[in-house]
């Protein structure tokens, strides 16, 4: 499959690579595909930018999910506004007080960094993309079609939070892909 990808798709891949390292992650997962697309400086990081997503607001809505061992749902429940806090705690501690236990700094990870299911998934749909618009490569837009394909993938939440149009979105990779192919 890897062979149909052009260079903006691949470096989506190699991208997603670099942007979980860089987070200190241990897996590469739809957010990562989503951020290395907003980098990707081609007219699919153009359209994610017209839609209002911005890679700094992606990669601070990442770490706050990731970051924190505290479940803000549970702690909502029992009348604990957990971004407040985490307001508060900055403002008196500096940025990023709460990301890290005290004298452990988080460490890249080293190696190989797998790919998740729904990752995987996504680049598989990025191929079933380019067959449904008949299209014999895997472009970067077809990359941002699959990560966006699933409800359940972190990225299509952090696009919708991040208040985009999901369909609208959709719909203007569709036409980029289809006018680039014309």
């Amino acid at each position: 499959m890897f062979e149909r990808f052009t260079q903006g798709a691949r470096n989506a891949v190699t991208g997603a690579q670099a942007q979980g390292r860089a987070l200190g992650h241990h897996h590469i997962g739809t957010e990562h595909l989503l951020l290395a697309l907003l980098e990707g400086g081609d007219a699919t990081a153009g359209t994610l930018g017209r839609h209002g997503l911005d890679a700094g607001d992606i990669r601070a809505r990442i770490a706050r999910l990731s970051g924190s061992p505290l479940d803000p749902e549970a702690l909502r429940a029992i009348g604990i506004d957990l971004d407040a806090v985490r307001e508060a705690t900055e403002e008196a501690f500096g940025e990023g007080a709460l990301d890290a236990p005290a004298g452990k700094p988080c460490r890249p990870p080293k190696g190989h960094i797998p790919f998740t299911p729904r990752a995987k998934k996504a680049l598989e749909q990025s191929l079933r993309q380019a067959i449904r618009l008949k299209q014999k490569h895997i472009a970067s837009g077809h990359v941002l079609l699959g990560v966006l394909h699933d409800k359940e993938f972190l990225a299509v939440r952090l696009v919708t939070e991040a208040g985009a149009d999901l369909g609208a979105l959709r719909a203007d990779v569709t036409r980029q892909l289809t006018s680039e192919a014309a």
